[in-house]
């Protein structure tokens, strides 16, 4: 969800840069501060016990991190890596839910944006449970083109690496390549150099 950066600057949250590859919470850490996307990529990723990366969600400009844990006061079930070079606003959380506590509106958005985001994980939870490999990689990327105005054939640039999407859906990446010729041989996808258009 977007909360307005005049806003949070006026309630104290200060502007802080990372590189990419930079940690901005760890898993199993405890929060203590609500981070919002000034400009960048961020993604949240743990490492299950076959030490494969599983990307959970990647995040971009205008966007906070990791609020529900903050929120419900648990620790971080993932880390949070710059995937780029990042500007972040960081707000101690006894702000936060001072702003929050003034800002009703702000309150519900941030609880619509929560849901929102449930019902996402769920879909894409039950999309990676999917026995076909070309389902896994379709259905994130018609989760990606539904918050999208244009909806057209070819018109969202996947904005992920072939190893991202890989580590999203759960398969290797030589599946997912085999499969992104498939996708591009059967018209589902066009493929222009790196890019892939959906």
């Amino acid at each position: 969800m977007c909360i307005s950066e005049k806003l949070l600057r006026s309630a104290g949250a200060v502007e802080q840069h990372y590189q990419s590859g930079d940690y901005i919470f760890r898993q199993d850490t405890f929060p203590q501060f609500y981070f919002y996307i000034i400009e960048g990529e961020v993604k949240l990723t743990n490492y299950p016990e076959d030490g494969k990366e599983f990307i959970q969600e990647i995040i971009h400009e205008k966007s906070g991190i990791g609020e529900a844990m903050l929120i419900l006061g648990k620790t971080y079930p993932v880390d949070a890596v710059a995937l780029s070079r990042c500007s972040l606003l960081k707000m101690a959380g006894s702000r936060f839910f001072r702003l929050l506590r003034e800002n009703p509106l702000v309150f519900k958005e941030m609880y619509a944006a929560l849901a929102d985001s449930t019902f996402e994980k769920q879909t894409l939870m039950h999309t990676i449970t999917s026995k076909s490999a070309e389902e896994r990689l379709t259905e994130i990327m018609e989760l990606m083109k539904e918050s999208r105005a244009k909806k057209d054939k070819f018109s969202l640039e996947i904005p992920y690496t072939r190893q991202q999407l890989a580590s999203l859906t759960g398969l290797s990446l030589e599946t997912t390549i085999r499969i992104i010729k498939k996708m591009e041989k059967e018209n589902t996808i066009r493929l222009e150099g790196r890019k892939i258009l959906y």
